[in-house]
């Protein structure tokens, strides 16, 4: 090889090497809780105590950046509004906090790992799991419980060891169709708060017992378009605390 070729391919590796490593003065990415989803229901209230917010559906390009898709959704949240919850976010300081019982929705970051209802959708969901619910299908809402803060078939349990809990079908229809809610996790902590959904309005419009409502048409176009490769999320927030955390959390 001679040296003008020699040269040209010593010049060629260290650009290479150089386009790959760190530059000097660059920084490494930061990780925010929201790097592993590709879809996002962001909902955000005037204040911790507001019993009603906006919902908007975002996705993310294929550049990384957030855009929005459809409508914003106006919603109801927790009789006494917002606290912050268990999920996917580091956990927050201070008050106000979701425990079972108080009336309040979860602000946080939480996955959706279902929908459920009645019956299924027509057309069925394509990118989405959804459950069945029948006479049987509860949520327990007793701390104390095993059970506590999940969803399953009572008359396939053997043995009942939970005194609290809710029917998933009610006759008032609000179960008729929604989402499970990833908040509180398991193991769950006792009385962190149990029985978490985005499910239909009740009638009159009224605010939750914690969780959040979205109206029937819309609530059908948001579970056609949430995809579980995408590992979608609901983040509920405050605007404060939204114009705290939007960039230390990577959010739309």
């Amino acid at each position: 090889m001679d040296n003008t070729r020699r040269a040209f391919w010593i010049a060629a590796l260290v650009l290479l090497c150089w386009s790959c490593g760190p530059r000097p003065g660059s920084r490494d990415k930061v990780v925010t809780p929201l790097d592993p989803s590709g879809q996002c229901l962001l909902v955000l209230s005037a204040d911790w105590t507001a019993t009603q917010g906006a919902l908007r559906a975002y996705e993310r390009s294929w550049t990384g950046s957030w855009k929005a898709v459809g409508p914003e959704i106006p919603v109801y949240l927790g009789r006494s509004g917002l606290g912050w919850g268990r999920g996917l976010h580091p956990e927050q300081a201070g008050e106000p906090r979701k425990a079972e019982g108080d009336g309040r929705a979860p602000a946080g970051i939480f996955a959706l790992p279902s929908a459920f209802g009645r019956a299924p959708l027509t057309p069925p969901l394509k990118t989405f799991p959804f459950l069945v619910t029948d006479q049987d299908t509860v949520c327990v809402d007793d701390s104390v419980s095993s059970r506590y803060n999940t969803v399953f078939q009572a008359d396939q349990v053997p043995s009942r060891n939970w005194d609290s809990f809710e029917h998933m079908l009610r006759p008032d229809g609000i179960y008729d169709l929604g989402l499970l809610v990833e908040h509180n996790p398991q193991p769950a902590t006792p009385e962190g708060g149990s029985c978490i959904f985005v499910h239909l309005p009740h009638d009159p419009l009224k605010p939750t017992t914690g969780c959040t409502t979205v109206p029937r048409p819309d609530m059908e176009r948001l579970l056609h378009w949430l995809d579980a490769s995408r590992r979608p999320v609901l983040v509920q927030l405050p605007q404060a605390e939204y114009g705290r955390l939007r960039e230390v959390w990577g959010l739309p």
